[in-house]
């Protein structure tokens, strides 16, 4: 009897075993999907970012759409580390994916409390947004500089023994020497793109669109410019990549796989289809079976460049 052709979708990412490559994005997942998706399907849980301090968030309105896109400015709402220990926190482990912790701070040392802090039984990983504005470098993001990134990250490395993603943001001129400041300074894996800062305007009112003047584009607008990014930060570091940028389909997913990345997160597309990250898993699983690739880890930095040679640039050249 010949046995069914079976796919191994398990990924490890920085020590983190997943049964498939698909998580949330940070900060568009929450606890009540459980009615609308199996849980269990998931490759891992990525909580909504977490701050010390109690935070309401950015001022209404907060969001607006774009042809392809969603840019919005939520401003990170939270209601402090207590409350996600005693309430949040128990939802996500009841559950078998691990539950990777997305933190925020405004300093390097905030984000090291708060890592220690976190570091708790039944957390699988912590993920430092790196990609929002911090105070020590005139409200620039950590991640938009290859030395406040190091800096920061060093300081997380040695706050927790639990494997750490560095969450990057594509607001900077060369995100792949961010990337290997990251790596050096002892992060598992980053998470390579937040979102694109942006702004909109009401052409009745003449006012901006976002009660915050600017906020982060996403969506699928974004995701070809994510996918380069990957492939650079793939070319720059040894540690795992988590695409994450405009993914709808399985077919964005590997895209972004082959460019180089380990995992992907999923935001914008379950705003518009709660089930969007079930729909990913099966049709990455599809995909495998069609071609008869056994492990999904076959697709990692499978992209084929192929490089022309004399002979195909032979037009090129003048005549002599």
């Amino acid at each position: 009897m010949i046995k069914p052709f079976s796919i191994d979708l398990s990924v490890n990412v920085g020590g983190v075993i997943l049964r498939n490559p698909v998580m949330p994005a940070s900060g568009t997942f929450a606890e009540g999907l459980d009615k609308v998706i199996d849980f269990n399907r998931l490759g891992a849980f990525v909580t909504k970012t977490v701050t010390r301090e109690l935070r309401a968030g950015n001022p209404l309105p907060r969001v607006v759409e774009r042809p392809g896109s969603l840019i919005n400015a939520i401003g990170i709402p939270s209601k402090g580390v207590p409350h996600f220990i005693e309430k949040i926190i128990p939802q996500y482990v009841a559950y078998e994916p691990p539950l990777v912790v997305s933190i925020s701070a405004p300093t390097a040392e905030g984000f090291a409390g708060l890592a220690s802090e976190l570091s708790l039984p039944g957390v699988s990983a912590i993920e430092a947004n790196i990609s929002c504005p911090n105070i020590e470098e005139d409200g620039k993001a950590f991640a938009m500089r290859a030395e406040s990134a190091e800096k920061v990250t060093r300081q997380l490395r040695a706050a927790t023994k639990l494997p750490l993603w560095v969450k990057l943001t594509p607001n900077t001129g060369d995100i792949a020497e961010v990337a290997k400041a990251a790596e050096g300074a002892g992060a598992d894996a980053v998470v390579v793109a937040n979102t694109f800062l942006s702004m909109a305007i009401d052409l009745k009112s003449f006012k901006p669109c976002l009660g915050n003047i600017m906020g982060g584009l996403s969506g699928p607008a974004i995701k070809p410019i994510v996918v380069r990014q990957v492939f650079q930060c793939a070319k720059a570091v040894k540690i795992p990549i988590i695409g994450c940028g405009g993914i709808s389909s399985a077919e964005d997913a590997i895209e972004y796989m082959l460019a180089g990345a380990t995992a992907v997160q999923v935001g914008t597309a379950t705003f518009l289809q709660p089930a969007a990250m079930v729909s990913i898993i099966d049709g990455i699983e599809m995909f495998c079976l069609q071609r008869e690739i056994k492990s999904v880890t076959d697709l990692v930095h499978g992209v084929v460049i192929e490089e022309a040679d004399d002979q195909d640039l032979a037009w090129l050249s003048p005549p002599t």
